[in-house]
């Protein structure tokens, strides 16, 4: 699915003309616990700073995903970027129990793309990779090339990811996570469209899921 220009502008313009009343009322929410700290005990009173963030997370992501086919192309080293980016996921995970792993092709090309938008796309894998691991299981990251494509695979053992809802995980608003938006996924796929690639996902409950990340070499 690709959006055009009219949508990405009600996409923007939205998020803007939410965004702008909603500081407001975070300021003023703010504002009364200062004045009054024992709202903090009021009943419900939690949930309202909870879900004015969650609308804050939602309109991050409408926005990232208005922006997600606009590319800024440069030709880079592969192997570096990915490595530095591994290694910035290892470090954040480093004192869980969860084992991470990854094999990195010292023969990867150099490929031509928008290295912000990839870096977003591998960490928001990496992350919902860890989110559905268990203590104890694993995440391998693997990047390896397969003729004239880059294959990038982040495989977990973490709970899954059932028959029934695989069809619509990358489907914008679509969301299986007790705190997600439903639009992470969807803004990856669009990225990895822009790039020529695809994604593509492999599950099974309480076994684990791989997901495949297909870019064209330069």
């Amino acid at each position: 699915m690709t959006f055009d220009k009219d949508i990405e502008f009600l996409l923007r313009k939205f998020s803007h003309e939410i965004r702008n009343p909603l500081t407001t009322l975070y300021s003023t929410v703010q504002l009364i616990e200062m004045q009054h700290p024992e709202v903090k005990e009021f009943r419900h009173w939690s949930s309202i700073a909870y879900d004015i963030e969650y609308i804050n997370r939602l309109l991050d992501d409408l926005s990232d995903l208005a922006k997600s086919e606009q590319m800024n192309p440069e030709t880079f080293a592969l192997r570096p970027f990915l490595e530095k980016l591994s290694l910035s996921f290892a470090a954040s995970i480093a004192r869980s129990e969860v084992e991470y792993t990854s094999k990195i092709d010292p023969h990867l090309p150099q490929i031509t793309g928008d290295k912000t938008k990839l870096q977003e796309v591998f960490l928001n894998l990496l992350k919902n990779a860890y989110d559905a691991s268990y203590p104890d299981k694993s995440i391998f990251f693997c990047a390896s090339l397969e003729g004239e494509d880059v294959v990038i695979t982040i495989r977990d053992t973490g709970c899954g990811i059932s028959e029934e809802q695989l069809p619509t995980i990358f489907e914008p608003f679509v969301t299986y996570k007790k705190e997600g938006t439903g639009l992470g996924l969807a803004i990856c796929d669009h990225i990895i469209q822009a790039h020529g690639g695809t994604i593509s996902v492999e599950s099974e409950p309480e076994i684990g899921t791989t997901f495949r990340v297909t870019i064209k070499a330069k």
